[in-house]
């Protein structure tokens, strides 16, 4: 069973009734569900991954200190009820399914159990609202932005965060394109530029540093074009696999990585790379956000930077 089907069944069989029991007063400020950090918040969980922070839980998602009820009365969530929250969850069976709470709480504190709305997105976009600016858009990585959206809210009473979320679930149309730009221009200078010379000058250590950045930005733009936040670089192969829009391009970007750069192989590399190009140049025209007519990644990153509407973005340095 996925992490994400345990989290549900085990917060229907044992978390409901708590909340609505212990709870009822300020059930209509809370939200559950299972978001985050942690491969069974993508789906991506199986048998290695449940050697650790595997356990049956949710969490329990609180607003700010003080919220307003419909009529308009204020009602205070302090720490004195999120202790008695997380006090009652902590009661709840220790094992479910035959699959047990660690004692140990995870490397980067508690994922699961009471956590404030605020602390949950400062953690992963740095403003506890989610509002964000143009320099916050660029520089959040995307892995934090999946982790704020991932996974599945069971209920949502008082709406917050999943009004968060929506906000949330993907980048401006502007950034998008700032961010293709980026990543296009990338994959012109590591792949199509810098490792043909490296192989001529024999520093294969360079050239499959090339390679590697050549196929780190190719899966960013993959993931842009299909407006999917790539998730940390672990799980990026794996989710690329699901992807409508070039995902089949799994098994050339791998080989690109796990292969060497010696005769033929380096030979091989080299046109793969320009294959690559090819398809990713003829999806950013059926999407018309390009109008250059060649084969050069550089000059389709800035003739997709021209698209952005936003004179001050299209302006900055790429």
């Amino acid at each position: 069973m996925k992490g994400l089907d345990l989290s549900r069944k085990y917060f229907e069989e044992f978390g409901r009734s708590m909340l609505e029991e212990k709870f009822h007063d300020i059930l209509p400020f809370l939200a559950v569900g299972l978001s985050g950090s942690g491969s069974e918040c993508f789906g991506y969980d199986d048998e290695v991954s449940r050697d650790h922070d595997f356990e049956p839980g949710f969490c329990i998602f609180i607003p700010d200190e003080e919220v307003s009820d419909p009529k308009n009365t204020d009602i205070l969530i302090d720490t004195k009820e999120e202790f008695r929250l997380q006090r009652e969850y902590d009661k709840l069976p220790s094992e479910y399914m035959g699959i047990n709470k660690p004692k140990m709480k995870p490397v980067g504190g508690n994922r699961k159990g009471v956590i404030r709305i605020g602390d949950f997105l400062s953690k992963r976009c740095g403003n506890p609202k989610g509002e964000l600016n143009v320099y916050e858009w660029l520089s959040v990585p995307e892995y934090a932005l999946a982790e704020a959206v991932n996974g599945e809210i069971f209920f949502d009473n008082y709406g917050l965060i999943t009004s968060i979320r929506e906000k949330l679930k993907y980048f401006p149309d502007d950034i998008r394109l700032k961010k293709l730009s980026e990543h296009l221009l990338m994959m012109a200078q590591a792949g199509q530029y810098n490792y043909n010379r490296c192989v001529e000058r024999g520093d294969n250590a360079a050239a499959q540093m090339s390679i590697y950045k050549f196929v780190e930005s190719s899966l960013h733009v993959i993931f842009l074009l299909n407006r999917k936040y790539m998730p940390y670089y672990k799980w990026s192969f794996k989710a690329l696999k699901d992807l409508p829009r070039l995902g089949n391009l799994y098994d050339s970007l791998e080989y690109l990585i796990s292969s060497d750069n010696e005769g033929k192989h380096a030979l091989t590399k080299s046109n793969m790379i320009e294959d690559i190009a090819a398809l990713i140049i003829k999806e950013l025209k059926t999407e018309g956000l390009t109008d250059s007519v060649c084969n050069d990644l550089e000059k389709h990153a800035y003739s997709v930077n021209d698209h952005i509407k936003d004179v001050t973005l299209r302006n900055m340095n790429i």
